[in-house]
């Protein structure tokens, strides 16, 4: 969609072709001092940039089509998942595993171990934090108390057949651990009906009516996803009525993102505003969630302007939507905006999950070209170094990459449904088999809440973006390298003068806080870290008066020593209830004194306020 607005001295502009770098207009305007230096060394950077750009961007013509449109149809068959890349794992244990007679030789000593422990219930084990599989307490009966104790100790034992074999590389032993562990699943106990307690337990006094009720919801989830419909209850959640209600406007619009500013809620607020930078990968309100635990509410609040970007649903049209775009196009334009508008010399952002690794790059580059703009940088659940980023790396190999470019290829990116089923598999007990219990043997459908709402509420990545941050963030490690470019200059983190606070969460599979906390490897500066209990999701958003919240912060100042994760701990103070309070309490220092709101918009520089909040790109499906 074309920005209405008229043009603006200054402004970040949008592009009619989103995947072209800025540095062709460079080139052209190079070629009006042909023969100087000056078109030398411009034509010299916009070949960098291309070169740049030429190694990130997915090759188009590098695969034959007729074999894209094979490896698209087989993905469909095996959830985009490539059996090559399974394969090849395999045979790297199975092979090790062939050639080590002595380590056969312990497996099979200790799979003697294991049935002596399940005759002795003084030996038997306990499940691992976070598995509630077996948690009722029917299952500490016979016989379901042996039925438990067999599929936990079998567990066991897989998980040293398949860790602890000298040879097998590690990215190889990681997939096979986490494929035998998705396929020893299945067969757990809780998931039969003859051998779950629970489940014996509801026939028995329903008289069976459970399962009735069971089959009624399997045919209601068959057609809703047939039909694409959000699972039942949902729905109720309506963006802009029930969540995403936060008063505002949205004051910018390009072909990438809307920027929303919220209408005060105080007299006074901090002349420095916030930018709200989230995820692409999710819609914007997991930050604006329902009134009691909207993060975006509770900052306006506490007397800060907001601004927060929501991010278009790309579909086919945006196929060749740049990584870099985002950052153009998002960060660096909304930026322009927020000056234009509140006329704040420095503003503090904030990054969310990918938003946090984008915010990461503009920063890093900011600070290169002596741009001072950021009072501060926040990132929550954001990772900079991608060299233990849980098991999201079992799905970025070169294998399962190329099948993925093939997949995205021919549809232009990569779906919402295929994103989902990814993460999925990841939380397979509590996201999959859970809920298969609970909806189709018990007969109970869950509750409903806005955050499960949202998580259905998903988006597209485009082609190019997604197969770029892939290679460049998870295959490469770019940025932690020192290896990524923007306008064809490396970057690099250590460069950002602003202060940091970042956030991790105990238990997050998609940014585990280990992975989160080495920005304190990257960056020398003055760095606030906080861990908080919860997962990827329910761990941010974790507003005051929340049960059952804790979490540990602590401050290493300019050049201070590095701590290891596990010292860190070990050292952090910890406090109950919610982060929110002692980061808004960090931000208070490094903010300036109240002053008058900023008005909404700023029709006279070219920002008009265009739309009611939460906008229109939110609502795309």
């Amino acid at each position: 969609m074309p920005d209405s607005r008229p043009a603006k001295k200054g402004a970040t502009r949008p592009t009619k072709g989103l995947g072209r770098s800025a540095a062709r207009d460079d080139d052209k305007v190079a070629k009006l001092f042909a023969g100087t230096e000056v078109a030398t060394a411009r034509r010299t950077a916009a070949e960098a940039v291309d070169a740049e750009a030429a190694a990130a961007a997915p090759a188009e013509t590098a695969t034959n089509p007729l074999d894209r449109l094979l490896h698209a149809r087989e993905a469909r068959l095996t959830g985009s998942l490539s059996l090559i890349s399974l394969a090849l794992a395999y045979m790297d244990w199975g092979l090790h595993l062939a050639n080590a007679p002595g380590r056969r030789s312990e497996l099979a000593l200790e799979a003697s171990r294991q049935w002596t422990r399940l005759m002795s219930p003084d030996a038997w084990t306990q499940p691992l934090p976070g598995d509630y599989r077996f948690h009722d307490e029917a299952w500490a009966h016979p016989p379901f108390n042996v039925f438990a104790q067999s599929f936990l100790l079998a567990e066991e034992w897989w998980h040293h057949a398949t860790n602890d074999l000298p040879g097998v590389a590690k990215p190889h032993r990681d997939v096979v651990s986490f494929v035998t562990r998705q396929i020893l699943d299945v067969f757990s106990p809780s998931n039969y009906p003859a051998t779950n307690p629970e489940v014996i337990k509801a026939t028995m006094e329903q008289g069976g009516l459970n399962f009735l009720k069971g089959y009624q919801h399997l045919l209601e989830d068959l057609q809703r996803r047939a039909q694409g419909v959000p699972l039942d209850g949902t729905g109720h959640f309506a963006v802009g009525k029930d969540v995403a209600i936060t008063p505002g406007k949205v004051v910018f619009r390009n072909e990438l993102m809307e920027l929303i500013q919220y209408e005060p809620a105080t007299e006074t607020v901090r002349p420095e505003p916030i930018l709200v930078v989230p995820a692409w990968i999710m819609k914007y309100y997991i930050l604006d969630l329902s009134p009691n635990n909207s993060l975006i509410r509770y900052l306006v609040g506490q007397g800060y302007t907001v601004f927060c970007i929501s991010w278009r649903n790309p579909g086919p049209e945006l196929r060749d939507t740049a990584l870099d775009d985002y950052r153009r196009l998002g960060v660096m334009a909304a930026l322009d905006a927020i000056q234009a508008i509140a006329g704040a010399a420095q503003v503090h952002a904030c990054g969310y999950c990918l938003g946090g690794t984008l915010l990461s790059t503009a920063a890093a580059a900011m600070a290169r070209d002596a741009d001072r703009r950021l009072a501060s940088v926040t990132l929550l659940a954001a990772q900079t170094d991608f060299t233990e980023a849980g098991e999201l790396q079992l799905f970025t190999d070169a294998s399962q990459l190329a099948l993925l470019d093939d997949v995205m290829w021919r549809q232009g990116y990569l779906d919402s449904s295929q994103m989902a089923g990814t993460f999925e598999m990841l939380r397979s007990n509590d996201l999959v088999w859970s809920r298969v219990i609970k909806t189709y043997l018990l007969g109970e459908r869950e509750q409903p809440s806005d955050l499960m709402a949202w998580s259905a509420d998903a988006t597209r990545m485009p082609f190019r973006m997604h197969s770029e941050y892939l290679r460049r963030m998870f295959l490469r490690n770019d940025l932690a390298e020192g290896r990524y470019r923007v306008d064809g200059r490396p970057i690099a983190v250590q460069e950002i003068r602003a202060p940091i606070f970042a956030v991790g969460t105990e238990r997050d599979h998609v940014a585990p806080w280990h992975s989160v906390y080495k920005i304190h490897l990257l960056y020398d500066g003055d760095i606030t870290f906080a861990l908080t209990n919860g997962g990827h999701n329910a761990g941010i958003v974790s507003e005051p008066g929340h049960p059952h919240r804790h979490y540990h912060l602590a401050r290493r100042p300019s050049l201070g020593p590095y701590l290891s994760p596990e010292e860190w701990l070990a050292a952090a103070t910890e406090h109950e209830g919610s982060w929110w309070p002692a980061w808004v309490a960090w931000l208070n220092e490094h903010s300036g004194g109240s002053v008058s709101p900023p008005p909404l918009g700023a029709a006279a520089k070219g920002y008009p306020a265009l739309a009611p909040a939460p906008g229109t790109y939110v609502r795309e499906s």
